[in-house]
């Protein structure tokens, strides 16, 4: 006879609200659920029961558990929830996720192509993996992941977790997770998601006494008034209304006969108070005894292992051999004990944590330390062999056998190895483990790791307050070196939080702890971080960012002689960032050093940090994205999603700029809205601002400012693209709607700020646009174009375009036409990467030129008039035009651009003139507005508006504008 129910007791709402929760995921509209309740009282059954009527809806289920051991395992539930899918199921080959391939290889080791190439993924990238590959399985039926235990979870579950909460709504995802009501991170993230309402969560109360009844009598396969009452009245008195704790007492009374089945009734029998168990304990104290003394054994060594355990660890402490061992695993799963882990075959899971709890409470104290000071020495001596998991192990077990001391030496190794390889989080918890129980010989050295690993998790505060109880270091002692590095390391921690002044008393900490006499790659390690300070925006001047190169260059021949890479890249690249106000060619060379360096030793970070670096400057210079894609590629390669979309985001620039606009729109959608859930302002930031540009170098002005209003809302307007903003987005849309003088305005207000703020972004019109600008009008003359000239900022391409016109302009007018017409055509031929801008420039230069009898205006003008009617650009082209008339040459007609006009306008005899005018109307300009940017009398506009009214069949001219909006949505 069994003792488990086989039907859902008094879950009736929770199995509701999963049934909802599913539906609504397979029309995406995701959700998060967290069940909530001790141990025992019913989560995992509620797991199971929705991964059944998921597999039901033919939804795919991912399953993970956290471990019971208190083991601390980076992404441990992840990993077997993707495992548990993937192992069966094979991997995805969607090419959707192949951006994310790299990082999600670090939760499905089956994902892996070759050797890891050591990029240490955020845990923002990892989670943003795991949600396109949630969304890209869920795309046809919705999908479900299964995170159970998550009080027992890891920090960077934990991080990952709170990710997808917040990114779940509109994808076609369920989040089902379980865990107790025990103070800790996965609690506080739970009650923080619900305040917020972006999870839903239950907590999972008793059952009832008639709830205990009927599933008692489930269990019994009777029905509720076949339960004797004095075995209904003992469950509720020590069951407490929990389901687990239920079956368990119920099989303790089966087994030992004080409930039978007489003829067709059930009756118990004995004495409830003297041979029933008075607790769970005893209760499977009393099975224990039952085994064979081998299958008792194994039992208690695996519930010392934890609730879930590994064969091959098992196999080692028992020493038994393969045959004997797999048949006392087949007694104890035919017992229902313990059962298989379908996510890992050398896995096996006892079937309720407090069954492996109440196993090792069972024993004696003093052979429960004895068990598990064997256990932890059949590990020792297989030490080398074991990895992080299992050293955790063998430290928790040290210390359950009486060995403190030698469990804090062991956790911290393993604390640090974690925190070598990027997981803060996770070192900080093994490393206070190991500070609570470390011999005071050690705490020294375990308190500096801690310090460390703090740092490196942003808890900047906690470890300045740890080294602050640090005890002295006698000055130049081997202890004072490694004091000395712990705050360089955490001094490198508050230069990337832009913590200035607690940067600054690490370095001189450092310094004062090695003294004068310090080592050439100490020193080079200090000037790195020092001059990264000087870089922070307002803070130190330029005349110490001066010295500031100066120490780097020292430090990067220093790192590179003593075999220092990682310095030698990072002073690299300061020298370069320090370098670029002098022009490319010196920034360049530094990049290009220290991109030979990191290939060399084989860092593939840093060889993508220079990478993207070179192939900023080479986009800027040349227009030429190749170097970009390189980048791209690498960054790929490695799963780096933020530098992918750094590249991304320039990459989408360069193609407005070569007016390959349809690309720069695919650019933006496939990164803008991921690097927003990342949190990767700065990418995500340049992006709204590539889409603000795409709308202005359209002639888009609606779209323009659609776009700037969501670049403001992500910050913009408080960083230092706002330069490019006026620049490079507004000035260039005022110059396509014919404003000359909004555009000057705008580049001047470009200035203004620049000179507010200093950067290095050089394609703001300070050095290009502006000057064209101003010498077209007169107000700039050779002096201030030879500054231009001679700054860093006129070895940009695109700058060159306009600046050389300039040149051309002023050459005009002193009367040199020949010189004039060369600069033009050296204009041309260096900017035909960038078609709208030479077209542009064309149209602006030919009035001079026609004015002052130089060069081809009138060819000028055709080609211009030609190149924004082809590109919808009317008020340009229509410049063009009224500048030919007015230079006596002949104006060609489009007899074309029906195709452009919508259908139903079409039918209705509009024209391809009346609707250049239609397409401004949203804007509702006045008539002497619309003239002007179409280069058209009034009079002519005034016939164009009757016969549109006329046409559309609209009262009035507000009824025309509405309904040219209208038309603008639709088209947008």
């Amino acid at each position: 006879m069994r003792a488990t129910s086989s039907v859902m007791i008094g879950r009736a709402a929770e199995t509701g609200l999963l049934s909802s929760a599913l539906d609504t995921a397979s029309r995406r509209s995701g959700r998060a659920i967290f069940f909530v309740g001790d141990a025992g009282i019913g989560k995992s059954r509620l797991a199971g029961e929705c991964a059944y009527r998921a597999y039901e809806r033919d939804m795919p289920v991912l399953r993970g558990r956290a471990t019971s051991t208190g083991l601390v395992v980076p992404f441990r539930p992840l990993v077997e929830a993707l495992s548990s899918r993937f192992r069966a199921a094979g991997t995805p080959t969607d090419p959707e996720l192949d951006p994310y391939r790299p990082a999600l290889a670090r939760l499905v080791p089956e994902w892996r192509q070759g050797p890891s190439p050591g990029y240490p993924e955020t845990v923002v990238e990892l989670a943003e993996a795991l949600l396109r590959l949630l969304s890209v399985l869920g795309q046809e039926h919705g999908c479900v992941i299964l995170l159970e235990d998550l009080h027992d979870s890891d920090t960077e579950t934990i991080a990952v977790v709170e990710y997808v909460i917040d990114n779940v709504a509109d994808l076609p995802v369920l989040l089902l997770g379980t865990l107790r009501p025990e103070p800790g991170v996965a609690l506080d993230l739970v009650r923080s998601a619900e305040r917020r309402q972006v999870a839903t969560v239950r907590e999972l109360a008793p059952l009832s006494d008639t709830e205990v009844r009927g599933m008692t009598a489930s269990c019994l396969e009777a029905t509720p008034d076949e339960v004797p009452q004095a075995t209904h009245e003992r469950l509720v008195d020590r069951a407490g209304g929990n389901p687990y704790l239920i079956e368990i007492l119920l099989a303790d009374l089966l087994d030992s006969g004080q409930l039978r089945r007489t003829g067709d009734r059930w009756q118990a029998y004995g004495n409830p108070d003297a041979a029933v168990p008075t607790g769970v304990v005893r209760s499977w104290s009393r099975r224990l005894d039952r085994f064979d003394e081998p299958v008792r054994e194994l039992l208690l060594c695996a519930a010392t292992l934890g609730s879930q355990f590994s064969v091959s660890v098992l196999q080692t402490v028992t020493g038994f051999d393969d045959r004997t061992l797999f048949s006392h695993l087949r007694s104890a799963v035919e017992a229902s004990i313990i059962a298989p882990d379908g996510a890992n075959p050398d896995r096996y899971t006892f079937r309720h944590a407090l069954t492996a709890e109440a196993l090792v409470a069972s024993l004696a104290p003093a052979e429960r330390a004895a068990t598990a000071r064997r256990a932890a020495a059949s590990l020792a001596a297989v030490k080398d062999e074991l990895g992080d998991e299992q050293l955790q192990l063998m430290a928790t077990l040290q210390l359950a056998g009486g060995d403190g001391h030698g469990a804090a030496r062991q956790f911290a190794a393993v604390g640090r190895r974690m925190l070598t390889a990027g997981a803060s989080g996770s070192a900080v918890i093994l490393l206070e483990r190991a500070r609570s129980l470390a011999h005071a010989s050690d705490l020294r050295g375990v308190t500096e790791s801690l310090a460390v690993a703090r740092a490196e998790a942003g808890e900047l505060d906690t470890a300045l307050a740890l080294t602050a109880e640090l005890p002295p270091v006698p000055p130049r002692s081997e202890a004072a070196e490694q004091r000395g590095e712990t705050h360089v390391r955490i001094a490198w921690a508050a230069v990337m939080a832009e913590r200035v002044d607690e940067a600054a008393e690490q370095i001189r900490t450092a310094r004062s702890l090695l003294g004068t006499a310090v080592r050439p790659e100490q020193e080079a390690a200090l000037d790195v971080v020092d001059g990264h300070l000087a870089l922070l925006p307002g803070q130190v001047p330029r005349v110490q960012q001066r010295s500031a190169q100066d120490a780097a260059r020292r430090a990067a021949a220093v790192a590179e002689e003593h075999h220092l890479p990682v310095v030698a890249c990072q002073a690299w690249q300061l020298l370069a960032l320090l370098s670029r106000e002098r022009g490319f060619d010196e920034a360049d060379a530094c990049l290009e050093r220290m991109l030979a360096v990191s290939e060399q030793h084989d860092l593939p970070v840093w060889r993508v940090e220079a990478l993207v670096r070179l192939g900023a400057n080479t986009f800027m210079r040349t227009g030429d994205p190749a170097r970009l894609e390189t980048a791209r590629t690498a960054a790929l390669s490695l799963g780096a999603l933020v530098p992918t979309q750094t590249v991304d985001g320039l990459l989408a620039m360069n193609a407005v700029m070569r007016g390959a606009w349809d690309g720069a729109h695919e650019i933006i959608e496939r990164s803008v809205a991921a690097s927003a859930r990342v949190r990767n302002l700065g990418a995500h930031r340049y992006l709204l601002l590539a889409s603000a540009a795409l709308a202005a170098h359209r002639g888009r002005r609606r779209e323009l400012d659609r776009a700037l209003v969501r670049f403001r809302r992500a910050g913009g307007e408080e960083s230092l693209l706002v330069p490019l903003q006026l620049g490079l987005c507004r000035a260039f849309a005022a110059l396509l709607e014919e404003d000359r003088g909004r555009a000057l305005a705008d580049l001047d207000g470009s200035l203004a700020w620049e000179r507010e703020h200093p950067s290095f972004f050089y394609l703001s019109g300070r050095y290009g646009l502006r000057p064209l600008l101003r010498v077209l009008d007169g107000q700039d003359g050779r002096a201030e174009l030879s500054a231009a000239l001679e700054s860093p900022g006129a070895d940009l391409a695109w700058n060159q375009l306009f600046l050389r016109l300039a040149d051309a302009v002023l050459q005009g007018r002193e009367g040199d036409s020949a010189a004039a017409a060369r600069s033009v055509g050296s204009a041309f031929a260096d900017a035909a990467a960038f078609p709208l801008a030479r077209h542009l420039g064309l149209r602006l230069t030919a009035g001079a030129a026609l004015a002052e009898g130089w060069g081809e205006p009138v060819n000028w003008l055709r080609a211009s008039e030609e190149y924004f009617y082809g590109a919808g650009i009317q008020p340009v082209a229509a410049a063009c035009r009224a500048a030919l008339r007015q230079a006596g040459a002949s104006v060609g007609q489009h007899r074309g651009g029906w195709d452009r006009i919508p259908a139903p306008l079409r039918t209705n005899g509009v024209t391809p003139r009346e609707y250049e005018v239609f397409v401004l109307l949203p804007e509702r300009p006045g008539n002497q507005q619309i003239a002007r940017r179409l280069s058209i009398s009034p009079r002519t506009v005034e016939k164009h508006m009757a016969s549109l009214l006329s046409k559309t069949g609209r009262q009035d001219r507000s009824a025309l504008c509405d309904f040219a909006a209208e038309y603008a949505v639709e088209a947008d």
